[in-house]
């Protein structure tokens, strides 16, 4: 399905590079945060009686970070930054929660797409190949039958659905990033991080300006090599 190799080949670029781009947020993060603390019901409370007060809203997120709600993590550091919005790191935080839930949202799909596969019902309800009716279900110009009709369009409907959401979260990690580039114009690993975020994005012209500016900034770091690769294929994609 071109649906699956689209995003087979958008997700296979989150976590390249080999300490300061996009992989290694998440993996610092999590190895950060197993500390026990306030309960979530408390410290949800906290914030339902304070709903301007910061402080709960980031101890909320760590504590729903640290259970691995990721989708209330996110809505927590939301609110947070919209309350803080000069915390680079709670940015870089929130863009490692956005790659928790990409990574989780490309399990739902291929769990999908192999049950799918698995439970193909043309192999139990259609007829037997080697009959004359049989051929003719098995033409792609002939019968299909409406059992196979019915689960190939609600997987479809199913895949598309997911696909659509993970490509939003693509987009709001790459917002999160944004953020943190813009409150740390000279951190190269911010720059990095952004034109990662961006590739995955599939936005790029923001991607090649974040790796040029990754370059000025740190033409000898170990992500060089891999700025410079991106370049050389994303720039004549943009001539194009």
């Amino acid at each position: 399905m071109a649906l699956a190799v689209a995003f087979a080949a958008t997700f296979a670029l989150l976590g390249v590079g080999s300490g300061t781009g996009v992989g290694s947020a998440l993996q610092n993060f999590f190895s950060s945060s197993s500390s026990s603390g306030p309960s979530i019901s408390h410290l949800q409370k906290k914030v339902d009686e304070h709903p301007n007060n910061a402080a709960d809203w980031r101890a909320l997120a760590t504590a729903l970070e640290q259970k691995h709600q990721t989708t209330d993590a996110i809505s927590a550091l939301q609110r947070y930054t919209s309350l803080k919005p000069k915390d680079a790191d709670a940015f870089t935080e929130l863009a490692a929660q956005y790659t928790q839930q990409a990574t989780d949202l490309q399990t739902q799909v291929s769990s999908a797409q192999q049950a799918a596969n698995t439970a193909n019902p043309s192999q139990t309800f259609d007829p037997p190949a080697t009959t004359p009716l049989g051929q003719v279900f098995q033409s792609s110009k002939g019968l299909q039958s409406p059992i196979t009709q019915v689960v190939s369009g609600q997987s479809t409907a199913a895949a598309t659905n997911l696909y659509q959401q993970y490509s939003q979260v693509l987009s709001q990690r790459e917002g999160a990033y944004k953020s943190v580039a813009k409150l740390k114009p000279s951190d190269a690993t911010a720059q990095i991080s952004l034109g990662q975020a961006a590739l995955d994005a599939q936005d790029t012209a923001t991607a090649i300006t974040a790796f040029k500016t990754f370059l000025k900034l740190a033409p000898t770091d170990p992500e060089a090599a891999y700025a410079r690769s991106a370049l050389k294929q994303l720039q004549p994609a943009k001539k194009k």
